[in-house]
């Protein structure tokens, strides 16, 4: 098992260091042996039963990560937290275990939920 990288988000300070379950950095230059040092362009959480997460949604807001996952597998369901014009995460989309979730931050990329949560893929029509 790996152990998380940290993720030292320069334009908040140096202090705030966080360890996303799944990021994705587009910026080589982010990248160190040590740890990333800047802000991902996609990071991604998901909610364990044993522990509580901490919202970091208003510091991802400050710092401008582009889209933030919060994946609950026990209630299935992902919410999605996108910067509006002025930089700031508005109500999320949600989604649950029938639907396709589209990333915006990589267009090309669709995730179907149902592979996530092992459950049976919606009927087709």
């Amino acid at each position: 098992m790996r152990s998380k990288i940290n993720v030292e988000l320069i334009k908040s300070s140096p202090h705030d260091v966080v360890q996303p379950d799944v990021l994705v950095v587009c910026d080589e230059k982010k990248i160190t042996e040590k740890n990333i040092q800047g802000v991902p362009d996609l990071v991604v959480e998901v909610l364990s039963p044993n522990t509580a997460i901490k919202d970091k949604r208003l510091l991802y807001e400050k710092v401008g990560i582009r889209e933030y996952i919060i994946i609950d597998p026990t209630e299935q369901y992902v919410e999605r937290y996108l910067p509006d014009e002025e930089g700031f995460y508005g109500i999320p989309d949600i989604f649950g275990p029938k639907e396709v979730v589209k990333l915006k931050a990589f267009e090309e990329i669709e995730i179907p939920l149902w592979e996530v949560f092992e459950t049976e893929p919606p009927e087709r029509e």
